[in-house]
């Protein structure tokens, strides 16, 4: 019995590393990002749950978002380019779980990048900025870093902010919110810059910044009003007062409200669907074909000679309009 005792440990040992290993070795066949929860029995899945980023959960019975409680940083925004009949469409994805999805130093860095790319990318045709994490869409700046910031750091941070949502709503393409969650501060004002936001019923927005005794920074005294109206903004502006879904639809702040589905994703699919019927309307051949017919008419002018001239002489070029 005593020598039965004294080997124990180490037979447990070398079973919770098998066990280890095995896991390591399902998760890396499921590919980057993907982990086993709860049972190991797993039932069979189609590909388009896979797709849609789902996990088995304890039992193997009901399925979850499989999202860890931290993520490397260079995850916390994730472009995905859709293929096929969604050619065309990108998808930016916010993946701050363990931050509700708030406003950082680093996401608004990633966000900045992603948008210079965007911008100039002419095989995009529409962008839907949506969230990674069940329940929320994005919880306004990240207060936890602010707090750490000097009064000289905040001001800058702030026009950073609103830059990004500027660089966003100047996108030459349509862009769509999917607010499947809380849209709080930030997360609204990102939402506002956006041409198109639909949103589940369970959803909850609203511009709360009098709670902290500072006003919205990212644009929305400028876009809330030009969305519903003067008066109404004043008014939920000055109450801090949070909509749900069919509040924010009877008031015109969004355009489309959804029951939410079991999979979280109602707005989503919503904006998905409109970003298809998109698609068609001006194709890709057609648009670089009127843009190359609009060109050819600036060549044979004096003002783009000018402005040849000008840059070659480093002087202000004077146009004539000739």
């Amino acid at each position: 019995m005593a020598a039965a005792a004294a080997t124990a440990p180490g037979a447990l040992g070398i079973l919770q590393a098998g066990r280890a290993r095995l896991v390591a070795a399902c998760c890396a066949r499921l590919g980057p990002g993907w982990r086993l929860s709860g049972s190991w029995t797993v039932p069979r899945v189609d590909p388009a749950t896979w797709a849609r980023g789902w996990t088995p959960a304890a039992g193997g019975a009901a399925w979850r978002r499989g999202y860890s409680s931290e993520v490397k940083t260079e995850d916390e925004l994730r472009v995905r380019y859709l293929e096929e009949e969604n050619r065309g469409i990108v998808v930016l994805g916010i993946n701050r779980a363990y931050a509700k999805n708030s406003l950082s130093t680093n996401l608004i860095k990633m966000l900045s990048k992603a948008v210079d790319a965007l911008k100039s990318d002419k095989k995009v045709r529409t962008i839907i900025v949506r969230s990674e994490v069940p329940g929320i869409f994005c919880a306004g700046a990240d207060l936890k870093e602010r707090v750490k910031m000097n009064s000289s750091e905040v001001g800058p941070f702030v026009s950073k902010i609103r830059a990004v949502i500027n660089e966003i709503a100047n996108l030459p393409v349509p862009t769509i919110a999917a607010i499947d969650g809380l849209a709080l501060g930030g997360g609204l004002e990102l939402a506002l810059a956006c041409d198109i936001r639909v949103a589940a019923s369970s959803a909850k927005m609203g511009l709360v910044e009098t709670k902290l005794a500072i006003i919205p920074g990212g644009g929305g005294t400028q876009r809330l009003p030009r969305a519903i109206g003067m008066s109404l903004a004043k008014e939920l502006i000055f109450s801090a007062r949070v909509l749900d879904g069919q509040a924010a639809k009877a008031v015109g702040l969004i355009s489309h409200v959804l029951e939410q589905n079991q999979e979280g994703d109602a707005a989503y699919r919503k904006a998905l669907d409109l970003a298809r019927e998109f698609l068609p309307q001006v194709d890709l051949v057609t648009g670089l074909a009127i843009e190359e017919a609009c060109y050819a008419q600036t060549i044979p002018t004096k003002d783009r000679l000018e402005g040849l001239l000008a840059f070659k002489e480093k002087r202000t070029p004077r146009y004539k309009g000739e």
